[in-house]
């Protein structure tokens, strides 16, 4: 039986510019790092659960044809403020459905990441 989602790995091709993103834009902190081999893996804890970061790996591939990974915000409004601070391209604009308030970015490797923030009932 399954229990809980593991973690969730986004491909990346250049791991100081994606830890930068990350860290720097999004204000994750990296909870594991692994390098060697010509390989990374970086993981971020995220209440619960993880993300991750990895280069090297056959199976690993770059873009938007992967999961997306729905980051939810405790200030919706900031965190848009934020990433327009950082210049972050919004592939779908910020809007509000009748159960949160959503956005798309991509990471710099194409990733797809929605900034979210449920209604409260």
């Amino acid at each position: 039986m399954i229990k809980e989602i593991a973690f969730v790995t986004y491909a990346v091709v250049d791991v100081p510019k994606a830890r930068d993103f990350y860290e720097n834009t999004l204000g994750l902190k990296a909870s594991n790092i692994w390098e060697g081999e010509g390989m990374a893996f970086v993981e971020y804890e995220i209440g619960p659960h993880t993300l991750a970061i990895g280069k090297g790996a056959e199976n690993f591939k770059v873009g938007m044809t992967g999961a997306t990974v729905a980051l939810e915000v405790d200030d919706f409004d900031a965190m848009i403020q934020r990433l327009k601070d950082h210049k972050v391209k919004f592939i779908l604009d910020p809007h509000e459905t009748g159960g949160c308030h959503m956005s798309i970015v991509n990471d710099p490797d194409g990733n797809q990441i929605m900034i979210h923030k449920r209604k409260v009932k």
